[in-house]
């Protein structure tokens, strides 16, 4: 399905590429049409539809900028970061994308995760992707910033 480009898939980042290739990898449809179209649900799941957008959106910047490379996080508890941008040797920025972050227990856990990432990654430039949610916040002394899907896909 890769090949026909339905379909395209990010690794786990890992400095050990052995690692990062043995893991499990993410998948993503070209067409996000085609995620409603083709899978069976109970419910709609507009998170994950923001996040096969946001990892679309930078598939394409990296066909533009050929030193871009896109990973994902999870550490051995399962904690997740969803899109790590590495440019040459650089950790560039994290990113996590939650449709909603409202939640108190949410919001803690996407920010547990993206911390846990960016002290492991050494990645100061952290990014929260939301439905509304815009502005800034410090935790631990660092920065997250948080924008719409919308605002961030016209930057």
């Amino acid at each position: 399905m890769e090949e026909t480009y339905l379909i395209f898939t990010i690794e786990k980042f890992s400095y050990k590429k052995k690692e990062s290739l043995i893991e499990n990898r993410k998948l993503y449809a070209i067409d996000t049409g085609m995620i409603n179209a083709v899978s069976f649900k109970f419910s709609e799941d507009i998170s994950h539809l923001y996040e096969n957008i946001v990892a679309v959106e930078l598939l394409r910047k990296k066909a533009v900028n050929f030193n871009m490379e896109i990973y994902y996080w999870k550490n051995p508890i399962k904690e997740e970061v969803d899109f790590v941008i590495k440019d040459r040797l650089k950790i560039k920025q994290l990113i996590q994308v939650c449709y909603s972050i409202d939640d108190y227990d949410i919001k803690k856990r996407e920010i547990r995760a993206l911390m846990k990432a960016s002290k492991e990654l050494k990645c100061k430039n952290l990014l929260v992707i939301t439905d509304d949610k815009e502005g800034e916040e410090k935790v631990d002394n660092k920065k997250i910033k948080y924008i719409p899907l919308w605002k961030w896909l016209l930057e």
